[in-house]
């Protein structure tokens, strides 16, 4: 029985260790696909009754650029200028780095309780005690006394129960979460600046589409006021054309202040006051410049994507705080030290006969708490309840995004083709509707609707050339700013 006690103690230590301590992390199963859905679908699509087929240009997967720097495949040195000043001067940016620092400061504090807290004591004082204080009659002379003293104190809890280590393990994924949503922040950033600076391209390439078809009317009333001042047509042709021109340019008008949206955005995104920022009119003429992204693997999404980081570390720091939350139901322990002198001069005070120490511990445990303690654990569990639901709704929405914008670009191809061949079937109709009505063989109606069509159908091309782009940004976004391996981000 003598001997079985030693061993019968280790093992009630260690029932209690383990009991405090944080537990074991452990990852939460995601179902993973083999492959995104829409990468399977065929690149050759059906388009007409005989049979005719358009496919997917050959791929080109711009893999030569860095994954931090995935807008130098689009080749556009503007756009690479733009997303430069975004980075030094966007005020969400600065918050989040700002965020950056406080975090691992932070840290730094949680690790700062693993060493030794040393420190200096020097001071003196002057006091004069009562008579009747000192046992003396009432009235006695009491002098003053000097006391100087200089001490050099040192405190360390011992970490027991692993409340420090814990701490310190949470603060570290917690520091490593906000610098997942910096990340995530800089890549929104990136990704919004490329959007809106190809939405505005677009919006020019419309409004040049638009000042085209303004041109046209123009000359339409032209003609059309000679020919009625000739007496070869009635007031009604002329009263639609003129009503034709003021339509499109009042559809100029209106586009001009979309245009003038996008560009406050975009200045906003560079961190500049929209009074003083003019983005250059650049027209977006085609999509061959758009880069074919591949989407890779599913299962290296969750590698790739900033915010699934974040809520990866973010699950690990609220289990690391369940053994925080533990450790406060068993014993601390603080030991203390503290040494120098104490005299009644300055100049005596680091001879030996003044010398003083201290050595004490100190060890405390709450034995009624109201169960504050108890609430504490199981609100620290909830949390990371709570997180795993989180990363697993984040894991859910980047296979979705990536869906969406592989079926966004796959049906967007099919239309731009579509949409090129519509285009030079309306420009033959209305060349062939302006000669006819030149010869007198069809109304100035027939000539209108040509017209129209092909405004409309031009106007269509321009924006989903605007959506390509748009969607190719997004599809980048959604895959974490990037393809390939996913990079290791230095810390700063």
């Amino acid at each position: 029985m003598r001997h079985a006690k030693p061993l019968l103690s280790a093992m009630a230590a260690a029932v209690l260790l383990a009991a405090c301590a944080a537990p074991d992390f452990r990852q939460p199963q995601i179902d993973t696909p083999a492959a995104f859905k829409e990468t399977q679908v065929s690149t050759a699509v059906q388009t007409a009754q005989d049979g005719t087929r358009w496919t997917q240009a050959q791929v080109n997967y711009a893999e030569r650029q860095a994954r931090g720097q995935w807008w130098l495949a689009f080749n556009d040195s503007t756009l690479t200028g733009l997303i430069d000043e975004a980075t030094q001067a966007n005020a969400n940016l600065a918050v989040a780095a700002a965020r950056v620092r406080q975090a691992r400061a932070i840290a730094g504090i949680a690790e700062a309780d693993r060493i030794p807290q040393v420190g200096v004591n020097v001071g003196g004082q002057r006091s004069r005690a009562s008579a009747a204080s000192l046992g003396l009659p009432n009235g006695a002379p009491v002098s003053a006394t000097n006391i100087y003293q200089a001490n050099l104190t040192a405190s360390y809890e011992v970490d027991l129960f692993g409340r420090v280590s814990s701490n310190v393990s949470a603060s570290r994924s917690d520091a490593l979460a906000v610098e997942a949503t910096y990340r995530s922040v800089l890549l929104s950033l990136q990704a919004d600046v490329a959007q809106t600076y190809f939405q505005l391209r677009a919006t020019d390439a419309e409004l040049a589409t638009l000042a085209e078809t303004v041109r046209l009317r123009e000359e339409s009333v032209h003609v059309n006021q000679r020919r009625y001042d000739l007496g070869d047509i009635g007031e009604f042709d002329l009263a639609r054309a003129r009503t034709e021109l003021s339509t499109a340019r009042a559809e100029a008008i209106g586009l001009q202040r979309q245009r003038a949206t996008g560009e406050h955005a975009l200045a906003v995104l560079l961190g500049k006051p929209a009074a003083s920022f003019t983005a250059v009119v650049n027209p977006l003429q085609d999509s061959a410049f758009l880069p074919a992204i591949p989407a890779g693997l599913p299962s290296t999404l969750l590698e790739r994507r900033p915010d699934i980081a974040s809520a990866q570390r973010t699950m690990e720091a609220s289990n690391a705080r369940i053994g925080v939350a533990k450790s406060a139901m068993f014993p601390s322990l603080v030991l203390n030290a503290s040494g120098g002198g104490a005299a009644d001069t300055v100049s005596d005070i680091f001879k030996w006969s003044s010398r003083s120490w201290l050595l004490g511990a100190l060890m405390s445990m709450p034995i009624i708490d109201g169960g504050r303690n108890k609430s504490l654990v199981t609100r620290s569990e909830a949390q990371l309840e709570e997180s795993v639901a989180s990363y697993r709704q984040s894991v859910l929405v980047a296979f979705a995004e990536v869906e969406d914008n592989l079926a966004g670009l796959r049906i967007l191809s099919g239309q731009t083709q579509q949409i090129d061949e519509a285009v030079v079937s309306a420009r033959r109709s209305a060349d062939l509707a302006q000669k006819l009505y030149d010869a007198g063989r069809s109304s100035y109606l027939d000539l209108l609707d040509a017209q129209r069509n092909l405004s409309a159908i031009e106007r269509s091309a321009v924006q989903l050339r605007g959506n390509r782009a748009v969607t190719t940004v997004a599809l980048i976004r959604a895959l974490g700013g990037g393809w390939g391996e996913p990079e290791q981000v230095a810390a700063n």
